[in-house]
Protein backbone atom coordinates (compact mmCIF):
# COMPACT_ATOMS: atom_id res chain seq x y z
CA UNK A 1 0.00 0.00 0.00
CA UNK A 2 1.25 3.46 -0.91
CA UNK A 3 1.14 6.18 1.72
CA UNK A 4 0.20 8.94 -0.70
CA UNK A 5 -0.81 9.12 -4.38
CA UNK A 6 -0.82 12.51 -6.08
CA UNK A 7 -2.29 13.46 -9.45
CA UNK A 8 -1.26 16.39 -11.63
CA UNK A 9 1.07 17.86 -14.19
CA UNK A 10 4.84 18.12 -14.01
CA UNK A 11 6.69 20.49 -16.30
CA UNK A 12 10.21 21.31 -17.34
CA UNK A 13 11.32 24.42 -15.49
CA UNK A 14 13.85 26.69 -17.24
CA UNK A 15 15.43 29.32 -15.00
CA UNK A 16 17.46 32.24 -16.29
CA UNK A 17 20.58 33.09 -14.27
CA UNK A 18 19.93 35.40 -11.32
CA UNK A 19 19.20 38.94 -12.48
CA UNK A 20 19.00 38.15 -16.19
CA UNK A 21 15.90 38.78 -18.29
CA UNK A 22 14.58 35.79 -20.17
CA UNK A 23 15.06 37.54 -23.49
CA UNK A 24 18.73 38.10 -22.67
CA UNK A 25 19.54 34.70 -21.18
CA UNK A 26 22.08 32.60 -23.07
CA UNK A 27 21.56 29.53 -20.88
CA UNK A 28 19.02 28.09 -18.43
CA UNK A 29 19.04 25.85 -15.38
CA UNK A 30 16.74 22.88 -15.99
CA UNK A 31 14.54 21.36 -13.29
CA UNK A 32 11.39 19.24 -13.11
CA UNK A 33 8.52 20.82 -11.23
CA UNK A 34 4.80 20.64 -10.61
CA UNK A 35 2.82 21.10 -7.40
CA UNK A 36 1.63 17.52 -6.97
CA UNK A 37 4.94 16.06 -8.14
CA UNK A 38 6.77 18.31 -5.66
CA UNK A 39 4.66 16.94 -2.80
CA UNK A 40 5.33 13.36 -3.90
CA UNK A 41 9.08 13.97 -4.15
CA UNK A 42 9.27 15.63 -0.74
CA UNK A 43 7.36 12.79 0.92
CA UNK A 44 9.49 10.17 -0.82
CA UNK A 45 12.64 11.89 0.42
CA UNK A 46 11.15 11.75 3.93
CA UNK A 47 10.86 7.98 3.63
CA UNK A 48 7.19 7.61 2.71
CA UNK A 49 5.85 5.50 -0.14
CA UNK A 50 4.67 8.12 -2.62
CA UNK A 51 3.20 7.58 -6.08
CA UNK A 52 2.46 10.10 -8.81
CA UNK A 53 -0.16 9.70 -11.54
CA UNK A 54 -0.03 11.74 -14.73
CA UNK A 55 0.38 11.48 -18.50
CA UNK A 56 3.75 11.96 -20.19
CA UNK A 57 5.04 11.94 -23.74
CA UNK A 58 7.53 9.17 -24.48
CA UNK A 59 10.26 11.55 -25.58
CA UNK A 60 13.34 13.05 -23.92
CA UNK A 61 11.38 15.63 -21.92
CA UNK A 62 8.79 13.14 -20.69
CA UNK A 63 11.51 10.70 -19.72
CA UNK A 64 13.36 13.51 -17.93
CA UNK A 65 10.26 14.15 -15.81
CA UNK A 66 9.75 10.50 -14.90
CA UNK A 67 13.45 9.92 -14.28
CA UNK A 68 13.72 12.90 -11.94
CA UNK A 69 10.79 11.74 -9.81
CA UNK A 70 12.09 8.17 -9.82
CA UNK A 71 15.54 9.23 -8.60
CA UNK A 72 13.94 10.67 -5.46
CA UNK A 73 12.03 7.45 -4.81
CA UNK A 74 8.60 8.35 -6.22
CA UNK A 75 6.72 5.45 -7.81
CA UNK A 76 5.80 6.37 -11.40
CA UNK A 77 4.54 2.97 -12.50
CA UNK A 78 1.00 4.33 -12.96
CA UNK A 79 2.04 7.13 -15.31
CA UNK A 80 0.24 6.92 -18.67
CA UNK A 81 2.60 7.22 -21.65
CA UNK A 82 1.70 8.58 -25.05
CA UNK A 83 3.64 8.73 -28.33
CA UNK A 84 2.28 12.17 -29.24
CA UNK A 85 1.74 15.48 -27.51
CA UNK A 86 3.96 17.80 -25.55
CA UNK A 87 5.48 18.40 -22.13
CA UNK A 88 4.57 21.68 -20.46
CA UNK A 89 7.30 24.24 -19.87
CA UNK A 90 7.67 27.16 -17.53
CA UNK A 91 10.27 29.88 -17.41
CA UNK A 92 11.48 31.87 -14.42
CA UNK A 93 13.28 35.16 -14.00
CA UNK A 94 14.89 35.58 -10.58
CA UNK A 95 15.94 39.06 -9.47
CA UNK A 96 16.17 41.10 -6.28
CA UNK A 97 13.39 43.54 -5.43
CA UNK A 98 11.78 45.49 -6.92
CA UNK A 99 11.74 43.01 -9.84
CA UNK A 100 11.46 39.84 -7.79
CA UNK A 101 10.43 36.50 -9.30
CA UNK A 102 8.41 36.31 -12.52
CA UNK A 103 6.96 33.09 -13.99
CA UNK A 104 5.95 32.50 -17.62
CA UNK A 105 4.01 29.35 -18.55
CA UNK A 106 4.05 27.48 -21.85
CA UNK A 107 1.80 24.53 -21.03
CA UNK A 108 -1.32 24.75 -23.21
CA UNK A 109 -2.18 21.37 -24.72
CA UNK A 110 0.27 19.39 -22.60
CA UNK A 111 -0.19 15.63 -22.43
CA UNK A 112 -1.92 15.61 -19.04
CA UNK A 113 -4.66 17.94 -20.33
CA UNK A 114 -5.61 15.21 -22.80
CA UNK A 115 -5.76 12.51 -20.14
CA UNK A 116 -9.06 10.81 -19.41
CA UNK A 117 -10.20 8.94 -16.31
CA UNK A 118 -10.49 5.73 -18.31
CA UNK A 119 -6.71 5.67 -18.84
CA UNK A 120 -5.94 5.46 -15.12
CA UNK A 121 -5.25 2.25 -13.22
CA UNK A 122 -7.77 2.82 -10.46
CA UNK A 123 -6.62 -0.24 -8.53
CA UNK A 124 -3.34 1.63 -8.03
CA UNK A 125 -5.19 4.63 -6.63
CA UNK A 126 -7.42 2.64 -4.29
CA UNK A 127 -4.33 1.18 -2.62
CA UNK A 128 -3.31 4.55 -1.15
CA UNK A 129 -3.81 5.82 2.39
CA UNK A 130 -4.00 9.43 1.21
CA UNK A 131 -4.86 11.10 -2.10
CA UNK A 132 -3.45 14.58 -2.75
CA UNK A 133 -4.89 16.88 -5.43
CA UNK A 134 -4.63 20.63 -6.06
CA UNK A 135 -6.70 23.35 -7.64
CA UNK A 136 -4.06 23.76 -10.34
CA UNK A 137 -5.06 20.47 -11.95
CA UNK A 138 -8.74 21.42 -11.86
CA UNK A 139 -7.86 24.64 -13.73
CA UNK A 140 -6.11 22.92 -16.65
CA UNK A 141 -9.30 21.97 -18.52
CA UNK A 142 -12.37 19.79 -18.47
CA UNK A 143 -10.47 16.50 -18.82
CA UNK A 144 -8.24 17.27 -15.84
CA UNK A 145 -11.16 18.53 -13.78
CA UNK A 146 -13.19 15.40 -14.49
CA UNK A 147 -10.27 13.13 -13.62
CA UNK A 148 -9.45 15.05 -10.43
CA UNK A 149 -13.09 14.81 -9.34
CA UNK A 150 -13.03 11.07 -9.92
CA UNK A 151 -9.86 10.78 -7.82
CA UNK A 152 -11.74 12.36 -4.93
CA UNK A 153 -14.80 10.15 -5.40
CA UNK A 154 -12.68 7.01 -5.56
CA UNK A 155 -10.79 8.02 -2.42
CA UNK A 156 -13.99 8.59 -0.47
CA UNK A 157 -15.54 5.33 -1.68
CA UNK A 158 -12.51 3.26 -0.62
CA UNK A 159 -11.81 4.94 2.69
CA UNK A 160 -8.66 6.77 1.61
CA UNK A 161 -8.22 10.21 3.11
CA UNK A 162 -8.18 13.29 0.89
CA UNK A 163 -5.77 16.23 0.98
CA UNK A 164 -6.59 19.24 -1.23
CA UNK A 165 -4.46 22.34 -1.81
CA UNK A 166 -6.45 25.25 -3.29
CA UNK A 167 -3.30 26.65 -4.95
CA UNK A 168 -5.14 29.32 -6.95
CA UNK A 169 -3.23 30.31 -10.09
CA UNK A 170 -4.44 33.65 -11.38
CA UNK A 171 -2.84 33.04 -14.77
CA UNK A 172 -5.09 30.00 -15.25
CA UNK A 173 -8.50 31.27 -14.12
CA UNK A 174 -10.37 33.95 -12.23
CA UNK A 175 -11.22 33.70 -8.55
CA UNK A 176 -14.93 33.51 -9.41
CA UNK A 177 -14.39 30.59 -11.79
CA UNK A 178 -12.16 28.89 -9.24
CA UNK A 179 -14.81 29.10 -6.53
CA UNK A 180 -17.57 27.65 -8.73
CA UNK A 181 -15.34 24.70 -9.61
CA UNK A 182 -13.58 24.14 -6.31
CA UNK A 183 -16.51 24.44 -3.88
CA UNK A 184 -17.90 20.98 -4.73
CA UNK A 185 -14.41 19.44 -4.91
CA UNK A 186 -13.33 20.52 -1.44
CA UNK A 187 -16.57 19.49 0.24
CA UNK A 188 -15.83 17.07 3.07
CA UNK A 189 -12.09 16.65 2.44
CA UNK A 190 -9.92 15.50 5.32
CA UNK A 191 -7.24 18.16 4.99
CA UNK A 192 -7.60 21.47 3.15
CA UNK A 193 -4.74 23.89 2.42
CA UNK A 194 -5.28 27.51 1.44
CA UNK A 195 -3.39 30.77 1.61
CA UNK A 196 -4.84 33.68 3.54
CA UNK A 197 -5.21 35.60 0.27
CA UNK A 198 -7.00 32.76 -1.53
CA UNK A 199 -9.42 32.22 1.36
CA UNK A 200 -10.59 35.79 0.90
CA UNK A 201 -10.34 36.13 -2.87
CA UNK A 202 -11.63 32.73 -3.98
CA UNK A 203 -14.11 31.83 -1.22
CA UNK A 204 -15.13 35.31 -0.10
CA UNK A 205 -14.24 34.70 3.56
CA UNK A 206 -13.46 37.57 5.90
CA UNK A 207 -11.03 38.07 8.75
CA UNK A 208 -7.38 37.58 9.57
CA UNK A 209 -5.64 34.23 9.24
CA UNK A 210 -6.61 32.92 12.73
CA UNK A 211 -10.27 33.63 11.94
CA UNK A 212 -10.06 32.35 8.37
CA UNK A 213 -8.90 28.85 9.34
CA UNK A 214 -12.11 27.83 11.15
CA UNK A 215 -14.27 29.69 8.63
CA UNK A 216 -12.62 27.84 5.78
CA UNK A 217 -13.04 24.54 7.57
CA UNK A 218 -16.75 25.26 8.09
CA UNK A 219 -17.18 26.48 4.50
CA UNK A 220 -15.76 23.23 3.11
CA UNK A 221 -17.09 20.88 5.76
CA UNK A 222 -13.50 19.69 6.09
CA UNK A 223 -12.08 17.66 8.96
CA UNK A 224 -9.12 20.06 9.14
CA UNK A 225 -8.16 23.27 7.34
CA UNK A 226 -4.82 25.03 7.22
CA UNK A 227 -4.43 28.71 6.32
CA UNK A 228 -0.95 30.00 5.56
CA UNK A 229 0.03 33.64 5.93
CA UNK A 230 3.61 33.95 4.69
CA UNK A 231 5.99 35.30 7.35
CA UNK A 232 3.21 35.17 9.97
CA UNK A 233 3.16 31.37 9.79
CA UNK A 234 0.24 28.95 9.53
CA UNK A 235 -3.00 28.23 11.40
CA UNK A 236 -4.64 24.81 11.65
CA UNK A 237 -8.30 24.42 12.54
CA UNK A 238 -9.56 20.95 13.46
CA UNK A 239 -11.94 19.34 15.94
CA UNK A 240 -9.63 20.34 18.78
CA UNK A 241 -9.60 24.06 18.01
CA UNK A 242 -6.92 26.22 16.43
CA UNK A 243 -3.14 25.86 16.52
CA UNK A 244 -0.63 28.40 15.23
CA UNK A 245 2.91 27.70 14.09
CA UNK A 246 5.09 30.76 13.38
CA UNK A 247 7.18 30.84 10.24
CA UNK A 248 10.89 30.21 10.51
CA UNK A 249 12.51 33.16 8.79
CA UNK A 250 15.84 33.04 7.01
CA UNK A 251 17.70 33.86 3.80
CA UNK A 252 15.93 32.88 0.58
CA UNK A 253 17.54 31.28 -2.47
CA UNK A 254 14.39 30.36 -4.40
CA UNK A 255 10.77 30.86 -3.20
CA UNK A 256 9.16 28.50 -5.72
CA UNK A 257 7.77 25.28 -4.24
CA UNK A 258 7.74 26.15 -0.56
CA UNK A 259 3.95 25.78 -0.37
CA UNK A 260 4.26 22.24 -1.71
CA UNK A 261 6.99 21.47 0.82
CA UNK A 262 4.72 22.82 3.56
CA UNK A 263 1.85 20.58 2.43
CA UNK A 264 4.16 17.56 2.41
CA UNK A 265 5.23 18.33 5.96
CA UNK A 266 1.66 18.51 7.22
CA UNK A 267 0.92 15.23 5.42
CA UNK A 268 3.93 13.70 7.17
CA UNK A 269 2.27 14.52 10.46
CA UNK A 270 -1.10 13.24 9.25
CA UNK A 271 0.48 9.95 8.16
CA UNK A 272 2.00 9.62 11.63
CA UNK A 273 -1.40 10.31 13.19
CA UNK A 274 -0.66 13.84 14.42
CA UNK A 275 -1.59 16.60 12.00
CA UNK A 276 -0.75 19.27 14.58
CA UNK A 277 2.85 18.12 14.73
CA UNK A 278 2.64 18.06 10.94
CA UNK A 279 2.09 21.82 11.06
CA UNK A 280 5.54 22.14 12.63
CA UNK A 281 7.04 19.86 10.00
CA UNK A 282 5.38 21.91 7.27
CA UNK A 283 6.76 25.21 8.51
CA UNK A 284 10.25 23.73 8.76
CA UNK A 285 10.11 22.18 5.29
CA UNK A 286 8.83 25.43 3.78
CA UNK A 287 11.87 27.21 5.17
CA UNK A 288 14.25 24.49 4.02
CA UNK A 289 12.65 24.50 0.56
CA UNK A 290 13.53 28.10 -0.15
CA UNK A 291 17.21 27.46 0.65
CA UNK A 292 17.47 25.20 -2.45
CA UNK A 293 17.60 26.22 -6.09
CA UNK A 294 14.66 24.48 -7.72
CA UNK A 295 11.17 23.50 -6.65
CA UNK A 296 11.85 20.73 -4.12
CA UNK A 297 13.81 20.53 -0.87
CA UNK A 298 16.63 17.98 -0.85
CA UNK A 299 15.96 17.51 2.85
CA UNK A 300 15.57 14.48 5.10
CA UNK A 301 13.60 13.87 8.29
CA UNK A 302 16.82 14.46 10.21
CA UNK A 303 17.18 17.92 8.65
CA UNK A 304 13.65 18.86 9.65
CA UNK A 305 13.94 17.56 13.19
CA UNK A 306 17.26 19.35 13.68
CA UNK A 307 15.69 22.63 12.59
CA UNK A 308 12.75 22.11 14.92
CA UNK A 309 14.74 21.09 17.98
CA UNK A 310 13.24 22.78 21.02
CA UNK A 311 10.14 24.14 19.26
CA UNK A 312 6.49 23.14 19.75
CA UNK A 313 3.00 24.07 18.47
CA UNK A 314 1.45 27.21 19.92
CA UNK A 315 -2.18 26.70 21.06
CA UNK A 316 -4.48 29.67 20.41
CA UNK A 317 -7.66 28.35 22.00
Amino acid sequence: MLDVVTFGEAMIRLSAPMGQALEAAAQFDVHVAGAEANVAVTLARLGFRAGWVSKLVDDPLGRRVAGELRRHGVDVSAVVWTATGRTGLYFIEHAPTPRGVTVYYDRIGSAVTKMTADEIDWAYVTGAKWIHVTGITAALGEACLSTAARFLRVAKSTGARVSFDVNHRRKLWTAADARVTLDPLIRGVDLLFCTEEDAREVFGLQGDAPALAPRLREHAGAAAAVVTAGPSGAWLSDHGGIVHEPAILGPEVDPIGRGDAFAAGVLWGALDGDVRTGLRYGVALATLAHTYWGDVPWSTKADVLALLAGRGPKPVR
